[in-house]
């Protein structure tokens, strides 16, 4: 009977005990709660880019022959127009001498041309010379007149190819590599150009948006055109991370989606007053994405199952923590979700930690609101 009594004893305070542990799993949890409201935010997105001179421009020889002269060293900043190269002129200064000795001569033969066809003319209005002689006459003086028309294209090229061993600047900006030294040969047909001119007054800076964010951006604004007129300045974050001291405009945006990345190119301009930016160097383009008067919670509010976005409300008198999905802006900040439909304002949310909360769980104290 004794030992009965003992079991039945342990038996009771095991179930005592028990029953205190199930009430204390069961009761009211801490979590931090906020109610939500509607608030502006500034989205800033990065895109890889590609930075291009406004005009890169190759600079070929037009004629061939040894060069002379190198008047520009690498990087330095020239003017449309100004001399650059010179290749080997005596062979074309001769060439111009001997169009300018055929010109005379060919402009002497018409001349004695026209003399004889006058002269004829008038021996056979006296009856003296045949129409034969008049027409041979008048032949002659054709071909003369061809003649020296032929001379004068030989002399204008002449002329061109003498003043094309002079090799110009096509535009302001800054030369690039020089391959070649002086002694070196070149000519049209050679594969590298003599350098590059880099227009970099203002500079290209190329990136790429997926055509999801392109189609909702012109479906907003009612056309592509339209959408990219809407977008707002943009800045650029240079290689060494620094900030850009000049912000941006998109200006175009390609026709055709890459087929292979799915993306559209798009080119924005920036003004390059201190030639900080030099052509074929690399950043980051950063677009502001202005959210108005939307629902903004805490990325820790936030349960991602793949595709799909939950919070846990906080609702009746009982408090009880309820799984609602929500719909949330493609972009966000790290921080923060901008929520599109599925909670509305003063609704009460589990502010952090939602990827351990049970549905159903009694949430024990309600957070402060917050702030903007």
């Amino acid at each position: 009977m004794k030992l009965a009594f003992v079991c039945i004893g342990l038996a009771a305070f095991t179930a005592c005990g028990g029953g205190k542990q199930q009430q204390q799993q069961s009761g009211p949890i801490a979590y931090q709660t906020v109610k939500v409201k509607a608030e502006d935010r500034t989205i800033d997105t990065k895109y890889s880019a590609t930075i291009r001179g406004r005009q890169d421009i190759q600079v070929l020889p037009q004629v061939s022959g040894t060069l002379t002269q190198l008047l520009v060293t690498e990087g330095q900043r020239v003017r449309k127009g100004q001399v650059m190269f010179i290749i080997d002129q005596v062979p074309y200064q001769a060439a111009l001498n001997t169009a300018r000795a055929n010109v005379q001569a060919a402009e002497a033969a018409e001349a004695t041309a026209k003399l004889s066809l006058e002269s004829t003319k008038k021996l056979f209005e006296q009856g003296v010379v045949s129409e034969f002689d008049l027409t041979t006459a008048n032949n002659s003086y054709l071909q003369a007149a061809a003649a020296l028309a032929q001379a004068n294209a030989a002399l204008v090229n002449a002329q061109n190819s003498l003043s094309y061993t002079t090799v110009k600047s096509p535009a302001d900006g800054v030369v690039g590599t020089l391959p070649f030294r002086v002694g070196a040969l070149v000519g049209p047909s050679m594969g590298t150009p003599l350098t590059t001119v880099s227009d970099n007054s203002q500079m290209y800076v190329y990136f790429s948006m997926t055509e999801n964010q392109m189609l909702s951006k012109a479906r907003e604004a009612g056309s592509m055109e339209a959408a990219i007129q809407a977008m707002p300045p943009i800045k650029l974050i240079l290689v060494d991370g620094s900030e850009y001291e000049e912000t941006g405009k998109i200006e175009t945006a390609s026709g055709v989606v890459d087929a292979t990345t799915g993306s559209i190119s798009l080119r924005a301009v920036f003004n390059n007053p201190n030639g900080l930016l030099h052509s074929g160097s690399t950043g980051n383009v950063i677009i502001p994405v202005d959210y108005k008067n939307q629902i903004v919670v805490p990325a820790g509010a936030v349960k991602q199952t793949q595709t799909v976005y939950h919070v846990f409300r906080v609702e009746g008198k009982e408090r009880k923590a309820t799984s609602v999905g929500v719909t949330v802006a493609p972009l966000n900040n790290g921080k923060e979700y901008i929520v599109t439909s599925g909670l509305k304002v003063g609704d009460e949310i589990i502010a952090d930690g939602a990827g351990l909360v049970k549905e159903g769980a009694i949430v024990a104290q309600a957070g402060k609101e917050a702030s903007k």
